[in-house]
């Protein structure tokens, strides 16, 4: 199962999500082609509610425990509840690779 697909599936899992987005951006860095290292995810759930914007990244760290010690490199965490969301004009873009 490729990376990104347990990464969703963890995520909808986790926190039911009302929206989820799991983009690869492993083209956009110095890794082999085909890789799975780098990831953006947006979560949209109502489990945020009440919930500060660290202890957010928190919860979704946990839920990717083993991801992230085996291989997800760099994870760009967007995470909103569903009034947050629905006020958004867009999700903030993840920055061009330095390396």
């Amino acid at each position: 199962m490729s990376v990104e697909k347990i990464i969703t599936d963890k995520l909808s899992q986790a926190f039911a999500p009302v929206h989820l987005e799991v983009i690869n951006e492993s083209n956009r860095h110095h890794v082999p082609p085909n890789s799975e290292t780098h990831f953006k995810v947006v979560v949209v759930s109502d489990q945020f509610n009440e919930q500060r914007l660290l202890a957010r990244h928190r919860l979704i760290n946990q839920a990717l425990a083993d991801e992230l010690a085996n291989g997800v490199h760099a994870l760009s965490i967007n995470v909103y509840t569903e009034t947050e969301w629905q006020a958004l004009d867009e999700v903030p873009k993840t920055p061009n690779c330095k390396g």
